[in-house]
């Protein structure tokens, strides 16, 4: 079941919309002037985005599934002042299209590459938070001498796993039979027992507004997916910024990707970026200064 959690069960989201005072470089940072934005998928589904700030390097923010690009409100405030900040809303989530006849997690990437694209992104660094881990290494196989690191967001905990049918399938069913008691036990596993129940209980408000139907989709469209195949052909850097609410086997992980590292926070979920923000974000500007030496 644990590795279900990472991939698909823990699939969720929390927003934390307060802008903060203005902080430390690379822990809070000020309000910055964001940029409402759109372009269309090669499937003709309009897809939203974020952008921010300036910069040779670009840090592009995926969200993790039943979630939205406000999940990062907080990289863009952060890291504006010195860097190309993205942060996209997946098909069938946010303000994104939802009207895709086929699902998957390569079309996810090639959602982001298409972002990328619009942008004119020379130099990205790929996040991805829970499913949207693997959607950055599909995205970063697309961007050949353009993506120079994928980071993953409480995700790549086991690299080599495959999500089978069957395990979509219920999952799927689940959601479509109640999804309101489906969201309400999900959210209340991603987090430890004792955080904070008002982030507990505005994640799970937050999460309800996605499209049941979405969300069906969603699930049944990561059948069958493996991680392993994609994260082998990858040419740069693999890194993890994980909570420790799921243990995450380095080891075995670089059994599939030698160059794979991870940061693990203590006393964290699925959420680090809205849980520890300042501590989320320290921890992303050391990465990004190390890949960016790498390139």
């Amino acid at each position: 079941m644990k590795l279900f959690v990472c991939l698909s069960y823990a699939l969720a989201l929390a927003f934390v919309l307060l802008l903060l005072a203005p902080g430390a470089r690379g822990e809070e940072g000020g309000a910055a002037l964001i940029q409402r934005k759109t372009c269309l998928a090669a499937d003709g589904v309009t897809v939203v985005y974020s952008v921010a700030g300036a910069g040779e390097t670009a840090l592009l923010f995926i969200h993790g599934g039943l979630a939205d690009r406000s999940f990062f409100i907080r990289q863009l405030n952060a890291f504006a002042d010195r860097y190309r900040v993205v942060a996209v809303d997946l098909v069938g989530h946010g303000e994104s299209g939802a009207n895709r006849k086929k699902w998957g997690l390569p079309e996810f990437g090639a959602d982001v590459k298409t972002v990328v694209d619009a942008e004119n992104l020379k130099q990205v660094i790929l996040f991805g938070n829970s499913l949207g881990g693997p959607v950055a290494i599909e995205a970063a196989l697309l961007l050949p001498g353009r993506a120079i690191g994928v980071v993953g967001i409480d995700t790549f905990q086991i690299l080599d796993y495959t999500l089978t049918a069957e395990e979509a399938r219920q999952r799927a069913e689940a959601f479509r039979t109640d999804f309101a008691g489906s969201m309400k036990g999900m959210v209340r596993d991603l987090f430890h027992p004792d955080a904070d129940p008002a982030l507990v209980a505005e994640t799970e408000k937050r999460m309800l507004k996605t499209s049941p139907a979405a969300a069906y989709d969603l699930f049944m469209g990561m059948a069958g997916y493996a991680q392993a195949p994609s994260a082998r052909k990858l040419t740069v850097p693999l890194r993890a910024i994980n909570g420790d609410l799921f243990p995450t086997d380095v080891q075995a992980s670089r059994k599939v990707k030698a160059d794979f590292g991870a940061i693990i926070m203590k006393h964290t979920g699925h959420y680090p970026m809205i849980e520890r923000p300042a501590e989320f974000n320290r921890h992303v500007a050391g990465i990004v200064e190390e890949l960016a030496k790498r390139k």
